[in-house]
């Protein structure tokens, strides 16, 4: 536990030093963090023995609420965009939930995909409502009713989203170690045992699966306003896989995972981007290749030596 709580302290003070000193950075942290977030979403269903290919859906839901809202002047203020367009998303994740918790393993995943993929092809084809390909500008919103000159609007909004991520880290900690957390596990280890004690295994994955679409809606609402632009593309598959890619880079063992998985995607990315362009995405291949053979419990396990809950190893 020491040397957990070590690593988050470690972690969240080089987050709030870094800015300072690289200003360039403030964008590529807030981004890693939004998709720390959307991967922590993803770590509250692995912890079900669940999996979703498709919560691109509710990052990209999210994102386009903000840009329209931003662009109608309704609550243009980042106080009001970043709570509407999160609780949008919960919603929509409501409403897919009661159909999709009903499904286990492959099928659980796909369906997840399959809808998001839909609503990817009405973000393209709905083009003089959502812009299609090109997607919608983000005008820059006030914060606390200020206008802020753009590198000053990035600064706030990084701070902004690293507490708001803290937050989010320390609530899933606390839903994990629950007994609807600890019900999570159940339905992973026997799902059947859970019914028999009369804990309905729909209900608990549905709780979990709303709380995994806020945490990806207020990832894609951030994205959003840092970007000041969206596009079809945070609702595509590939969005989606990175999530799952950074939850297990980064480790389903703890909250910290995601967030170590997120930073260390975007430098491996970044890094690839510049040195291999043309096959960075094998880099990236290749790096979830070495995490799964050498480091199956993801970064954070290899600081921690923790394994997964739920594992029984």
């Amino acid at each position: 536990m020491a040397r957990q709580l070590i690593i988050g302290a470690g972690l969240l003070a080089a987050l709030i030093i870094f800015p300072l000193l690289s200003p360039w950075s403030t964008v590529i942290l807030t981004v890693a963090l939004c998709e720390g977030l959307a991967a922590l979403g993803i770590l509250v269903l692995l912890r079900a023995g669940q999996v979703s290919f498709g919560h691109g859906l509710y990052f990209a839901f999210s994102a386009y609420v903000v840009a329209f809202m931003a662009a109608a002047r309704f609550g243009h203020e980042v106080l009001i965009l970043v709570p509407v367009a999160t609780a949008a998303s919960g919603l929509l994740a409501a409403l897919v939930g009661l159909f999709v918790v009903r499904y286990r393993a492959i099928f659980f995943g796909m369906l997840n995909l399959a809808i998001s993929m839909v609503f990817f092809s009405l973000l393209e084809k709905l083009f003089s409502i959502t812009g299609g390909a090109d997607g919608k500008r983000v005008p820059r919103p006030t914060l606390a009713g200020i206008s802020l000159e753009r590198a000053e609007f990035e600064l706030w909004i990084f701070y902004i989203t690293l507490g708001l991520a803290v937050l989010a880290a320390l609530s899933v900690a606390r839903y994990l170690v629950s007994p609807g957390g600890k019900a999570l596990e159940a339905i992973k280890s026997n799902e059947t045992r859970l019914e028999y004690l009369g804990v309905s295994s729909r209900k608990v994955l549905f709780g979990a699966y709303v709380l995994s679409g806020l945490l990806a809606g207020l990832g894609g609402a951030v994205i959003a306003l840092v970007s000041g632009h969206v596009t079809p593309e945070l609702a595509y598959w590939v969005r989606s896989g990175e999530f799952v890619f950074i939850a297990i880079l980064g480790g389903v063992g703890g909250v910290v995972g995601p967030f170590l998985g997120a930073l260390m995607f975007q430098i491996i990315r970044g890094y690839a981007a510049v040195y291999a362009p043309e096959t960075w995405h094998a880099v990236l291949g290749v790096m979830l290749l070495v995490i799964i053979f050498f480091a199956p419990n993801g970064l954070y396990g290899l600081m921690t030596g923790r394994k997964p809950a739920g594992t029984g190893q």
